[in-house]
């Protein structure tokens, strides 16, 4: 039994080593496809044995019969000169050369077998048939046809040499008798049956890599996230691979047709069928961008659609790539709505970044309006003052120099202000100091503070801010600034005789105060641009109104950092109500009350906010 074994073991590591050594002398030309290495170690295999057997053979026939015969030397002669074409083979890598040179070998073999043994009643004649045969292992119709030149040459110089009267002379050998000829029959029948299996392998080896191969493919094909379809030259889809289920949700006998072209969106149709069109009418690679439907045509909850983009590169299959008869074009198409997004989000970010540019610039070109008029007016005045002595210059005169200076400086402390609080409130840095207060009693010193100036554009001011209205819970001078900018731009926008009200009102666990005028009004497309910073509706330099654009914005934040909402309404020639929702300090049996009344829970995550970072 271990002996056995041994030699079973023996027999597998010797056949590993002679398998290494094949592949060793395969060219490297074709050790990158399996079938072709096939091919071409199955050959050097072959005529490497037959070389080395008749090597073998000679000395035990030489030492065993004393001498040898011609027929018997032509044999062994043919049999050697197997073994240089097989080197052959291994230095060039010419498959069809090295079979055209063994069919010529054998050729000439036979021929001279048959003159020396009869001529064209030679028996050995029977064994040409074998030529082309052998040839076929090439699987090249040049190298069958070169080879059944070659046999049928061989019988073209044997009836040339009967009618010329030629003969082998004193080479001629006798095969007469029947055992001979039966022995010569069946060698060549032997011969013939070898070169069969051997074909039969060879197309057993090629089914088995050929199935290997289409494994390897099918294998890719299912498993790559990218779509390969094959298409006709009119844009019907002869070919998808199953990957088309994960991009589209779309079998591949659904694809088939012009199932994928019904799911291409109706506005990308034309580019589809043009790009496929022109890449097998003009054989140049094509690539486009599209969208297609994913899933039933049947609305998704949005009640659209849903569409995907997808990059399609196709090219034209060549005369020699001819696919499913009509084939004209190969696509490989790929997923890229997440690509089509990000750059959706770069153009939109880099809109943002030119608008925040471009608001910036205008910003800093009104903003030197608004501080070189009050420094000009501290100044001038200053230096007026600074030139005459008091006796020179009435006391009336004085004093309304300095009230204007007081004013310049004011004005520019308040646009300063405006600046580093906007500053803050961007960079999350701004400081809330929160406790409850009487909005009542806030809004009434904002309005005392505004009457000059209303009194000034000829502006009346309306009060209706109920006492019983509950304490705010908040920053009481940031939102002292909130009532002061909206008062501000109020006045600031309304004519004379026109009137600004201030009224507010409790909601739920918030305070509703509104600040509504009777000015000039704003168009409802610039509403959704009101508060973004550094951005005024009347931009141009001739402007009527003074201001740098940030009083919206500081009012937007500092409502923001108490959790709050800003509403803007308008109408333009008619007028505009500000409304700002601020959080009122409630007792607990109230707050109570109100989450009973709100299920939602507006309130409900809302706490004291000190410091926004």
């Amino acid at each position: 039994m271990r002996s056995i074994e041994f030699i079973a073991s023996t027999g597998a590591t010797a056949a590993a080593s002679a398998g290494r050594f094949l592949d060793g002398l395969v060219h490297p030309c074709a050790a990158a496809d399996s079938m072709t290495r096939g091919r071409h170690r199955s050959f050097i295999a072959a005529n490497l044995t037959a070389g080395a057997l008749a090597l073998f053979a000679l000395p035990l026939h030489l030492a065993f019969t004393g001498g040898i015969s011609l027929p018997q030397a032509l044999a062994f002669a043919w049999l050697a000169g197997q073994m240089p074409i097989a080197m052959y083979l291994s230095y060039s890598g010419k498959l069809e050369t090295a079979h055209a040179l063994s069919a010529a070998l054998f050729s000439c073999f036979i021929g001279w077998m048959a003159f020396v043994t009869g001529g064209l009643d030679s028996v050995a004649l029977v064994w040409l048939a074998i030529v082309p045969l052998e040839a076929a292992l090439s699987r090249s119709r040049k190298v069958i046809g070169l080879a059944t030149l070659s046999a049928a040459s061989v019988v073209g110089l044997l009836l040339l040499a009967r009618d010329t009267g030629v003969d082998a002379g004193p080479f001629a050998a006798d095969w007469a008798s029947d055992q001979v000829r039966t022995l010569a029959i069946l060698g060549g029948l032997l011969y013939a049956l070898l070169v069969a299996f051997r074909v039969e392998w060879s197309g057993a080896d090629a089914e088995v890599i050929a199935t290997e191969r289409e494994a390897r493919y099918r294998l890719v094909a299912d498993n790559v996230s990218d779509v390969i379809t094959l298409h006709s030259q009119d844009g019907d889809t002869l070919f998808a691979t199953p990957s088309i289920r994960s991009l589209l949700d779309l079998s591949v006998n659904e694809a088939t047709g012009d199932g994928l072209f019904q799911r291409v969106h109706v506005a990308d149709r034309p580019g589809f069928l043009t790009t496929l069109n022109d890449a097998a009418r003009q054989k140049v690679s094509k690539s486009l961008q599209f969208r297609a439907r994913r899933g039933p045509s049947k609305p998704g909850e949005s009640g659209q659609p849903s569409y995907v983009w997808l990059e399609m590169r196709c090219r034209p299959l060549g005369y020699e790539e001819i696919i499913d008869g009509e084939a004209a074009v190969v696509a490989v198409t790929r997923d890229i709505t997440r690509y089509k997004a990000h750059e959706e989000e770069l153009e939109e970010a880099q809109h943002d970044a030119e608008a925040a540019s471009a608001a910036k610039t205008r910003f800093l070109a009104n903003v030197s309006h608004e501080l070189r008029t009050p420094l000009n007016a501290i100044i001038g005045f200053s230096d007026i003052l600074r030139q005459f002595t008091p006796e020179q210059l009435p006391p009336e005169r004085q004093r309304e120099y300095v009230d204007l200076i007081h004013a310049s400086g004011q004005h520019l402390l308040q646009v300063v202000n405006d600046i580093l609080d906007m500053s803050k409130i961007e960079t999350g840095n701004f400081e809330l100091c929160v406790e409850p207060f009487r909005p009542a009693l806030c809004i009434g010193e904002c309005i005392d503070m505004m009457r000059q100036q209303a009194a000034s554009r000829e502006v009346a001011i309306h009060l209706d801010v109920p006492e019983s209205l509950p304490e705010l819970d908040g920053d009481r001078r940031a939102c002292k600034q909130i009532f002061i900018n909206l008062i501000s731009n109020a006045i600031k926008f309304t004519k004379s005789g026109g009137a600004v009200t201030v009224s507010a009102r409790r909601h739920g666990a918030w305070v509703d105060v509104q600040v509504r005028d009777t000015g000039v009004g704003i168009a409802a497309e610039d509403l959704a641009r009101l508060g973004t910073p550094f951005l005024q509706i009347d931009n141009g330099y001739d402007r009527r109104h003074e201001g740098t654009g940030l009083g919206l914005s500081v009012v937007k934040g500092l409502v923001a950092l108490h959790g709050g909402e800003v509403h803007f309404e308008s109408t333009v020639g008619v007028g505009t109500c500000v409304s700002v929702r601020l959080p009122a300090h409630l007792p607990v049996a109230d707050m109570r009350e109100v989450a009973a009344r709100e299920p939602s829970g507006r309130n409900a995550g809302r706490g004291t906010k000190t410091m926004v970072a």
